[in-house]
């Protein structure tokens, strides 16, 4: 598999890693579009989220709680921060790999696009 995620979370390519346990890898994002921009990722590779099963509903839970956990340790917890996932193209997904996008640190416009 040719996935830049898988191989991040692998560790055969070198990130900034903010998070890492068995389940979900954080690391921050190459083109940030936010003071703090961390994707958090689950190390089961899922392409999009019209992939996931009713066996992913424990993971994706998970992936919530770890963005809580860093948005806590970036300290935009209490200011707020957006939480994105997008799936396929038209959303704006690039990397077919599922993760959410922890944006923070500024206020966010709505709508987003």
């Amino acid at each position: 598999m040719d996935c830049i995620f898988c191989k991040i979370a692998n560790k055969e390519i070198p990130s900034k890693i903010v998070y890492e346990d068995d389940i979900a890898v954080a690391f921050e994002d190459i083109n940030p579009q936010a003071p703090v921009h961390i994707l958090i990722i689950p190390r089961k590779h899922i392409p999009t989220s019209l992939a996931l099963t009713e066996d992913d509903k424990a993971l994706v839970g998970h992936l919530f709680l770890v963005a809580n956990k860093v948005a806590e340790e970036k300290r935009i917890a209490d200011r707020g921060f957006r939480l994105v996932m997008n799936s396929n193209e038209e959303a704006g997904q690039t990397v077919f790999h599922i993760h959410l996008h922890l944006l923070g640190g500024r206020v966010m416009q709505w709508p987003p696009g």
